[in-house]
């Protein structure tokens, strides 16, 4: 099997292509390296094919030859950048997808896995969260990512490119941004911690993340791409939400309630 992993060297698409390469995967690793590093990909660097390129190129397709699955993690990340850079947040995870998907389609390629998020929910009422409940974005990524996965579900029922959508709930582990705020709260949490200093809990803490670990993450990605579903939309969660609260007195020490709209400034 050849897959194709965008997003290569960030955090997520470093751990996946470490886990096909020990599946015994061809893999080709596309990256611009805007956000993602190299060094996220040194244990498999010499078992990979490498390709610094942006998804927007109309070049992606030339590294698409033979490719078996593409695993689209490429993306623009965090909710408080877009509010400031919505048009960038749209043209990277909107016609970034778009450009994808056509190069897998000229290529040939017969099965997509599209790495979406639970930020679609927007601030669900209801936990667990199901895959029927309302989406209601509210934010400028959010509403990029949920509208890449519908062009993701038009391309499939116009031209028959099977796949999943997968709905990331929180990941966690190492390699994780320890910069941001929401989504990567874990990762700064823990960055803050290692610098001596407080715990920065956003408004009163008692917010709730259903935290997930990146190499079950991983491990999804892996089944979906060999899975015969398709044309469906599946959260990757645990159906065990933590409060924002309990996350800090897991990790221990003092804390620092800031109100809710400064969280930009950590």
């Amino acid at each position: 099997m050849k897959a194709a992993v965008t997003g290569a060297a960030g955090f997520i698409g470093s751990h996946l292509v470490e886990l096909l390469v020990t599946r015994g995967y061809e893999v080709v690793a596309i990256d611009n390296l805007n956000t993602g590093r190299l060094e996220n990909l040194s244990s498999v660097k010499n078992q990979i094919s490498f390709c610094n390129v942006d998804v927007r190129s109309p070049d992606i397709v030339n590294y698409l030859s033979d490719v078996n699955v593409v695993f689209h993690l490429a993306a623009l990340a965090d909710i408080v950048p877009s509010i400031t850079k919505p048009f960038e947040y749209m043209d990277v995870n909107v016609m970034g997808t778009t450009r994808v998907l056509e190069a897998a389609r000229a290529a040939g390629v017969k099965r997509f896995i599209y790495a979406a998020s639970s930020s679609c929910y927007g601030i669900p009422e209801t936990f667990p969260t199901t895959e029927e409940t309302v989406i209601s974005p509210q934010y400028p990524y959010a509403l990029s990512k949920y509208l890449g996965e519908q062009v993701f579900f038009h391309w499939q029922k116009l031209y028959g490119i099977g796949g999943l959508s997968l709905r990331l709930f929180n990941v966690y582990g190492t390699r994780s941004r320890t910069n941001g705020s929401y989504g990567a709260v874990l990762g700064v949490f823990l960055a803050q911690k290692m610098g001596n200093k407080p715990l920065t809990i956003v408004g009163d803490g008692s917010q709730k993340r259903d935290f997930t670990f990146v190499g079950d993450v991983a491990e999804a990605f892996v089944l979906a791409g060999e899975s015969k579903a398709t044309d469906m939309a599946i959260n990757i969660g645990t159906s065990n939400p933590v409060s924002v609260n309990r996350l800090a007195n897991l990790i221990g020490g003092s804390t620092v309630h800031i109100a809710k709209g400064l969280e930009s400034r950590i």
